[in-house]
């Protein structure tokens, strides 16, 4: 009997885990998983390099090859890109 409630414990400990997993993206269940998005408006860009707005403008101008997406007259760049 004391095995019963061992088990039956165990498996409440699991659920338990498994709910509190589930409701981390629960207002956002197709969010990326790291929590960093995939591309960035160029406009953005000095936020996530943790730069200046003129010094952002210098790099993209020293490496102008740099991987870009250009929609409707915005560009963005691909976040993994630029934090490797």
């Amino acid at each position: 009997m004391d095995i019963d409630f061992f088990w039956i414990g165990a498996g409440l400990a699991v659920f338990g885990y498994f709910i509190g997993y589930g409701l981390k993206n629960f207002k956002n269940p197709k969010g990326s998983p790291s929590g960093h998005p995939t591309l960035i408006k160029e406009k953005d860009l000095y936020i996530y390099l943790g730069l200046r707005p003129e010094e952002v403008k210098e790099l993209l101008v020293k490496y102008p090859e740099a991987p870009k997406l250009v929609l409707k007259g915005t560009t963005y760049y691909p976040y993994e890109h630029f934090t490797q």
